[in-house]
């Protein structure tokens, strides 16, 4: 058998290629170096008043500009001097925009045509040098030049740099620069480069869910340094970018003191809707339901969704969990345990970032509020009457506890909670019984959906309270009979889901029209369902087996898409599920 080399030999085809590598190198090294001396030369480039003696032929095989200009010509007894016009689109008035800049930038491209390597020592020499080898077609230098760019951006030049990306359409660099606009924003908003945006480009920023600021307070300052650069000229643009600050996540004092007494604010009427937006946030809480109100994602605060207690598998043991859910980073923290957790079919809901939640077995009158700033549970006023498979809802910043069954029989009893004085008192009593109905507020009106009737039957009624005038009335019937429903609302419709329906159905209030969303994987009941993030999260509940699952879906409106999410951390239904804003650091 023939044997391959030895440990000290190598292939023929190997040495072939080292020796015609360092060959060709050599060409390139002395080629350069007659054109630093002027041997041989038969071309002189002309840029910023320098004159760079050339050879025709290396400029023709580095550059297509320069192969075609050659390729048209005839040859010529002399050197002929050919004028090298830049090329600077980013910035006319830029330090590598004038000739010396020009020249700099040929030396450059000239140098890596040579064979001589890219040597850049600044960004705006980079970005000239970037249009020159775009103008004169220099293959291989676009990508040197970007990765010296990628490697020089920091907060301070990323506005500029983001400029280049665009004006070359270098999407690697574009990425990069967003990625710091977003996580450096704070800094930046501090460099002069951000007081010489367009009114789109501030807008943009400021509209960013992901902008990386701990609290919206620095973006607001950001909007308003930007505006008060030139106050006379930028004024009308104060409503379009006030839209986009979240002015319900300011802290209450700072938004006293230093957005609602600021001049240009008090003398801007367009502006004043997204002030009492604010004003009705810090009133009513989540209630108010405004898009303002969501945390941004890399905020120190996010929005959570707590899951309360709830039945096992089998639907016989009353699990003592309450643990806290931030979908971003799918990441569950444990909370303090519901007292008293022997209960299920209880109803819990949001008021004002507090959890509520009150029944849970026969004749229960307890609720126990969970205070989201002291991490707690506190025993509240108790209901009037006791209730089980109850659902309560908030509407105009109190807290409506509606029928349910009490052993005996379905109730039309509803009950509302003031927190400011910790009292329940009676409201106007349902046209119809129902215990398991999905309850849902909209549009500052209660709307209580099917549900199990006073004889048992299933219902598809929808009773509809009006809370100033403490009356109901009856609205189209849901396209469905069915109990153990839930609702949620967002942007004015309502969803329905549960009832072992497969399908995910609205209503709109505002036409009393009723339609379908999407379809489920799986048909379930008894599930927990709240909004976090604009979408429909749906939790748990039971299978058409009866038993509680630990299958977690999200449904979002913009797309239509029902999509899986990780599990829950245990089979569970008949539980709480509410959204509030919560500290991640706890």
């Amino acid at each position: 058998m023939r044997e391959g080399p030895g440990p000290q030999e190598s292939e023929p085809g190997c040495e072939a290629q080292c020796a015609g590598s360092c060959h060709a190198q050599r060409v390139l090294q002395t080629l350069n170096a007659y054109r630093r001396s002027g041997t041989l030369t038969d071309v002189v480039l002309r840029a910023g008043g320098r004159d760079f003696p050339c050879h025709r032929a290396a400029l023709s095989a580095g550059s297509a500009y320069f192969r075609s200009l050659f390729a048209a010509g005839r040859p010529e007894r002399g050197p002929a001097a050919v004028p090298v016009v830049p090329v600077v689109p980013v910035a006319p008035d830029a330090p590598g925009a004038g000739p010396a800049g020009a020249a700099a930038a040929l030396a450059v491209v000239l140098d890596y045509v040579y064979g001589a390597g890219v040597r850049l020592r600044a960004e705006d020499e980079a970005a000239a040098v970037l249009a020159l080898a775009e103008r004169l077609g220099v293959a291989g230098l676009r990508e040197a030049c970007v990765r010296f760019l990628e490697g020089r951006l920091r907060a301070a030049n990323s506005l500029a740099l983001r400029r280049v990306a665009a004006a070359f359409s270098l999407t690697s660099l574009a990425e990069r620069c967003g990625r710091v606009l977003r996580q450096a924003f704070v800094e930046v908003a501090r460099h002069a480069d951000f007081l010489e945006l367009a009114p789109d480009e501030v807008a943009a920023l400021l509209a960013d869910p992901a902008l990386g600021v701990a609290r919206e307070e620095a973006v607001f300052e950001a909007a308003m340094r930007w505006v008060r650069h030139d106050a006379p000229a930028r004024r009308g643009q104060l409503r379009r970018l006030l839209e986009h600050v979240r002015l319900p996540l300011l802290a209450p004092a700072y938004f006293l003191e230093k957005v609602e007494a600021d001049e240009l604010l008090q003398a801007c009427g367009e502006c004043r809707p997204l002030l009492l937006e604010a004003r009705t946030c810090f009133i009513l809480g989540r209630e108010a339901g405004a898009l303002r109100a969501r945390p941004r994602r890399f905020m120190d605060l996010a929005e959570v969704i707590v899951i309360i207690g709830g039945c096992d598998r089998k639907g016989l043991l009353k699990l003592p969990f309450a643990d806290a859910y931030h979908p971003e980073s799918q990441r569950w923290t444990p909370l303090p345990s519901l007292p008293g957790y022997t209960r299920s079919e209880f109803a819990a809901c949001a008021l004002r970032n507090d959890v509520y939640v009150s029944g849970g077995h026969i004749n229960s009158r307890d609720v126990w509020m969970f205070s989201s700033h002291l991490h707690t549970w506190i025993k509240v006023a108790s209901l009037h009457k006791g209730r089980w498979r109850h659902k309560m809802a908030v509407v105009q910043g109190q807290l409506f506890a509606v029928g349910g069954f009490d052993g005996l029989r379905r109730l039309r009893s509803v009950e509302r909670y003031d927190p400011f004085s910790n009292t329940w008192a009676a409201a106007a009593p349902l046209p119809e019984a129902v215990s398991s109905a999905a309850v849902a507020s909209c549009a500052g009106r209660l709307y209580v959906i099917g549900g199990a009737g006073q004889d048992g039957v299933n219902t598809d009624k929808v009773q509809c309270l009006d809370p100033k005038e403490d009356r109901w009335n009856l609205r189209s019937p849901a396209p469905f009979s069915q109990r153990c429903l839930e609702a949620v609302s967002l942007e004015d419709t309502i969803y329905v889901v549960g009832g072992l329906m497969s399908k995910i159905f609205t209503y709109d209030p505002g036409t009393d029209v009723w339609g379908e969303a999407a379809v489920l994987p799986s048909p379930v009941e008894s599930c927990g369902v709240t909004v976090c993030d604009g979408k429909v999260h749906i939790f748990g509940g039971r299978d058409d087996r009866g038993e509680s699952t630990d299958r977690v879906f999200t449904f979002d409106p913009s797309s239509g898409q029902v999509e899986a999410q990780p599990s829950l951390q245990r089979c569970t239904s008949s539980h709480g599920c509410v959204t509030i804003v919560q500290s991640l650091g706890r």
